[in-house]
């Protein structure tokens, strides 16, 4: 299972259900896709094909969005 958290521009962001422990997110589109830590600071973990622009786009999207990917986390997995 991997929940969509939600989508935007053209990414999805999304949790897979058994995984690590520390929180993270998955992002995926049509020319690849990453993982990045949310704890504890955002830091990109993974990167499959996503070019430096993407990977600044993307991470502003989850600066954006990063108070609410947090707690979508905690309650997901029940902390």
């Amino acid at each position: 299972m991997s929940p969509t958290i939600f989508r935007e521009r053209g990414y999805r962001f999304f949790f897979f259900a058994r995984e690590e422990t520390r929180p993270h997110v998955h992002v995926y589109c049509t020319d690849g896709e990453a993982k990045f830590w949310l704890e504890p600071q955002l830091e990109l973990a993974r990167n499959y094909q996503l070019s430096k622009v993407q990977l600044n786009e993307v991470e502003t999207i989850i600066e954006g969005h990063y108070d609410d990917l947090k707690a979508a986390w905690h309650d997901f997995f029940r902390d």
